[in-house]
């Protein structure tokens, strides 16, 4: 839409309602992938090991009633090339997982103010290499939120503003709805996230840094409500013992 003016068509500047002001999570998120995923590998390989070691000592010392000295050969023998093809299998996911990652980082967006500068009714998310997945989170059915920051987030200086709504809460999905990661203003968003929803829901009972329940209050009673209620059900046993007694 727009006037016409000397046969040209003056349109008004057009909003970008689908997203607004975008902000990504901060580089330090890339970090953070790749401490996670290292340390993941290496406590797969303890684990391998220890078990390995476990079910060796069973087998050769206990029930073959071998030495010590014996078990230390198996073990000088075979740790070497285990350790070796362990890491060559692991190095063909985790090579290309490293390459991805700063990739992945550099597609997310978010976004809570529109591009006038005001608060969007919503929290969009963009997340996706090759699927690319656009969300929107409306304030009004948020019913939980909360700011989580664990050991490599606080050794990093970022954080994860978590959400969850009425209808994935009903859900047996395991965790939140919608996760903003790796951002450093993590508790500045969620506190204007906050300030937000409580223009949507007063009072309004959510989470920080910790579960709390959102109290339900009782349905207000209606004068003779429950009289009027009484005298139905009573009418429709009599109707039923007529018809019985009709038969």
């Amino acid at each position: 839409m727009g006037r016409e003016v000397d046969g040209i068509v003056i349109r008004p500047p057009m909003e970008n309602i689908s997203s607004g002001k975008v902000f990504r999570p901060s580089h330090r998120l890339i970090y953070k992938y790749y401490i996670t995923l290292t340390a993941g590998a290496t406590a797969l390989y303890v684990i391998i090991i220890l078990g390995w070691l476990g079910i060796g000592y069973t087998t050769v010392v206990l029930d073959e009633h071998l030495s010590m000295a014996q078990f230390n050969d198996v073990i000088n023998t075979f740790l070497l090339p285990i350790t070796f093809w362990f890491w060559v299998i692991m190095a063909a996911w985790l090579i290309p997982a490293m390459v991805i990652v700063p990739f992945y980082v550099r597609s997310i967006e978010y976004s809570v103010i529109s591009e006038s500068g005001d608060a969007m009714p919503e929290i969009y998310v963009k997340k996706g290499i090759i699927n690319i997945t656009r969300k929107h989170v409306p304030f009004r059915t948020i019913t939980n939120i909360s700011s989580r920051a664990g050991p490599f987030d606080r050794i990093l200086g970022i954080g994860n503003v978590e959400i969850e709504t009425a209808g994935y809460s009903g859900t047996s999905q395991v965790g939140p709805e919608e996760k903003l990661e790796g951002i450093a203003f993590y508790e500045e968003l969620r506190d204007f996230i906050l300030q937000e929803l409580r223009k949507f829901r007063t009072p309004y009972s959510v989470t920080t840094e910790s579960s709390a329940m959102v109290q339900e209050r009782p349905a207000p009673e209606i004068a003779d409500s429950r009289q009027d209620e009484i005298l139905s059900v009573l009418r429709e046993i009599r109707s039923i013992l007529r018809e019985m007694a009709s038969k």
